[in-house]
């Protein structure tokens, strides 16, 4: 070109780096429309690229520079800078659904929308990390919340609502560092420096898809050499990506095979055929060929219909499930004929709604070149020039706590987005509670919720910022970790329960007392501190001698509760009336409850005459069987027991002490000169009456027990009933 006009605005260069070509695009925006200056396309003399991704950096930078340096030519001025764009198929994006629960109803906020999706990216990156099956460093270079949920509830927009539970769907988008390092190395041979980075599927959304188009749910399919990059639209913005690896390459690779050629020919026959009625062609055997359209397009029917089954599959999986309104389809592999007919059908949508997006769409495209391309092979390159207006994409480096970190540059990044490529957690930037605390009243759970900490400190270049602070490339970011707060603390007495009065009447009069409460069995004052898992139990009545003496009055005789007579240890409840007579002597019905060592004694003198009972039982009973078993066997009911001589029987009469194992416990037998097996009832605590239809067992030395056999020193015991 003879030269560049003056005024015309900044001049951007974006460069579509694909599998099977380079293409170059040259312009600037003025009023709305964007001016292309010059385009230049070349492809790669071997094949350097693999689906999309850079296999010899070296060859690839070269082909960059040859078109650098025919659009230096064209637009007699050198070209430093470049926009590119890294391809949708080496993306890795993860949904994920996060919650966020209130004590009560809260009014949501934008700071709390903002604090929800950061909890949503994290948790996104926590299980990318887990399923990340390379060593491939990442990076988060966006996200895009698709669902606001309210109580459970899907809404469009949670901000002033009151909630107590809120969550979000999102799709967060990851880039491997090796792809971009790639694609940086190549411009950087053909002398070029990134001014702006950003993702295939969006740059051809720019052109492709109108903006007052994305709020339907649309698809477009990018379908290149080596694979077919697919992203959804709905609400305006994009929502999904995908990527199936097969596109035009795998055609060609088909007409290799059929026509004996190799893959530069057999892409020439791919390319004819879609114009020609016949191409003619030489094969590897240096023999001349003809081979008809109609013939090349029954060849490859088959694996056209296979791309559109797969892309129709991978559209539904991406939206839900669920089909799209209309799919617009760029990139040279999707001009094959017949390919938009069949995906059409295999998503249930009419034909007409799958196009090929090409000349259509550049309705706001001028182009100042001679024999401008206008078809859907610009669609891409052109994006990537829009891209560079609407947002500066590139890789900066921060400083955080002395740490280099990388990211993605998507115009709008805050200190947030570096604290999540630091791996400093949610909860390091939020105020923390402090420990709660957890007891029971009345045997129901409760809880004290910790005070709230402090939140993080955070200085950008030494100023005082917060996490929604922009960053810029060369920042240097200081993060102090929030605080805990500190820990529950409650007293005994601010127990909703021990504020509450008990109301009695007393001999006409009405008064008020106050409740006591017992904390693991004891009594404890109000201005005891409550610890973990206390068992607080608050009395809600009073007795008759507690209520008198409260009221530091003497406690006469006749004791009426609610008009039915009582002593001094009746319990009085909420409501109840209370009377006595003053000038009336209590009478021994009426005195004072026992003491607790009266009621120990009590107790103790009870089970002593129950076991006496159940003992003579059992000796009635063994003396039963033992007649039983004489009768049945003949033998003598006594024994006949050695002569014992005056020093035995002076022996046997001193009391002696046994010690014996029952049930794996020594127990000492004391108080007789002699033991048999029926003694060791009256040492232990078993009781013979709670048999329950059960049946005893009874061992001794792990055999069969006789009640009346004698015991020795020693003897192992088991008394146990039978299940």
């Amino acid at each position: 070109m003879a030269g560049v006009r003056e005024g015309q605005g900044q001049l951007v260069f974006g460069l579509d780096i694909g599998t099977r070509s380079i293409v170059g695009t040259v312009g600037y925006l003025s009023n709305g429309k964007f001016h292309v200056m010059a385009q230049r396309a070349k492809e790669h003399e071997t094949r350097a690229m693999l689906d999309g991704q850079i296999h010899d950096i070296g060859k690839v930078g070269e082909t960059i520079l040859q078109v650098k340096e025919l659009l230096e030519e064209d637009l007699n001025r050198k070209l430093t800078e470049v926009c590119i764009a890294a391809a949708g198929r080496v993306l890795r994006t993860v949904t994920s659904h996060t919650e966020q629960a209130f004590e009560e109803d809260h009014v949501v906020s934008e700071e709390d929308i903002y604090a929800l999706s950061t909890l949503g990216v994290e948790q996104a990156y926590e299980e990318f990390q887990k399923d990340n099956d390379t060593e491939m460093k990442f990076y988060c270079v966006g996200y895009t919340p698709m669902r606001y949920y309210m109580n459970g509830y899907q809404i469009g927009n949670l901000e002033g609502h009151k909630v107590k539970n809120m969550a979000v769907d999102l799709i967060a988008t990851f880039l491997p560092d090796d792809v971009v390092d790639g694609l940086y190395k190549a411009v950087e041979i053909a002398g070029l420096h990134v001014a702006n980075l950003t993702l295939e599927p969006i740059a051809a959304i720019q052109v492709a898809i109108p903006e007052k188009f994305r709020m339907l749910n649309m698809a477009l399919v990018d379908v290149g050499a080596g694979t077919s990059d697919i992203s959804i639209t709905k609400d305006g913005t994009i929502t999904a990506y995908g990527m199936i690896p097969v596109a035009g390459d795998s055609l060609t690779d088909i007409i290799v095979q059929h026509c004996l050629v190799d893959f530069d020919t057999a892409e020439r026959i791919k390319r004819q055929a879609g114009v020609r009625d016949t191409v003619e062609y030489e094969d590897i055997m240096g023999l001349p060929q003809v081979i008809s359209a109609e013939e090349v397009q029954n060849l490859l029917a088959d694996h056209v219909q296979e791309m559109a089954e797969q892309v129709a599959t991978c559209i539904r999986e991406l939206n839900g499930e669920k089909s799209v309104s209309a799919v617009f389809v760029v990139g040279g592999g999707g001009m094959i004929p017949g390919y938009t007919e069949r995906l059409a059908k295999e998503l249930g949508i009419v034909k007409e709604r799958v196009a090929i997006r090409g000349q259509e769409v550049m309705q706001s495209i001028e182009f100042e070149v001679e024999n401008p391309r206008r078809d859907s092979m610009m669609v891409t390159p052109i994006g990537i020039c829009l891209s560079y207006y609407e947002q500066s994409n590139n890789f900066i480096f921060v400083d955080l706590n002395g740490k280099r970190i990388k990211l993605y540059d998507n115009g709008k990044l805050s200190v947030a987005d570096a604290a999540v490529q630091s791996e400093i957690s949610n909860e390091e930037l939020f105020p923390r509670r402090g420990q709660a605390l957890n007891f029971t009243v009345n045997g129901k759970s409760r809880i004290v919720r910790g005070l709230q900490g402090e939140a993080a400190v955070i200085r950008v270049n030494g100023e005082t910022a917060d996490i929604y602070t922009q960053i810029h490339n060369g920042d240097h970011i200081e993060v102090e970790p929030s605080s805990a707060g500190e820990a529950a603390y409650l007293e005994l007495g601010r127990l909703p329960e021990l504020n509450q009065s008990l109301h009695i009447v007393v001999n006409g009069t009405g008064i008020e007392l106050p409740k006591t409460a017992f904390v693991n069995g004891k009594m404890e004052s109000e201005f005891y501190r409550i610890r973990e898992n206390d068992d607080i139990r608050v009395k809600n009545y009073c007795s008759v001698s507690e209520i008198a003496a409260f009221l530091d009055v003497p406690l006469g005789g006749n004791i009426l509760v609610n008009d039915t007579p009582a002593k001094p240890d009746t319990k009085v409840y909420e409501n109840f009336s209370l009377n006595w007579d003053t000038n009336a002597e209590i009478s021994y019905a009426e005195l004072e409850e026992e003491t607790e060592e009266d009621a120990e004694k009590r107790r103790i003198a009870k089970e002593e005459a129950a076991l006496k009972a159940a003992e003579e039982e059992v000796r009635q009973a063994a003396e039963k069987l033992a007649r039983k078993l004489a009768a049945e066997t003949g033998m003598p009911l006594e024994k006949k027991e050695p002569q014992k001589s005056e020093a035995q029987q002076i022996t046997e009469d001193v009391p002696v002490q046994l010690v014996v194992i029952v049930n794996g416990y020594p127990v000492t037998l004391s108080g007789k000169s002699s033991y048999v097996f029926v003694d060791v009832f009256s040492f232990i605590d078993f009781d013979l009456k709670a048999s329950n239809g059960r049946a005893i067992v009874t061992l001794l030395n792990g055999r069969n027990a006789e009640y009346m056999e004698p015991l020795a020193d020693g003897d192992v015991i088991e008394i146990y009933w039978k299940e």
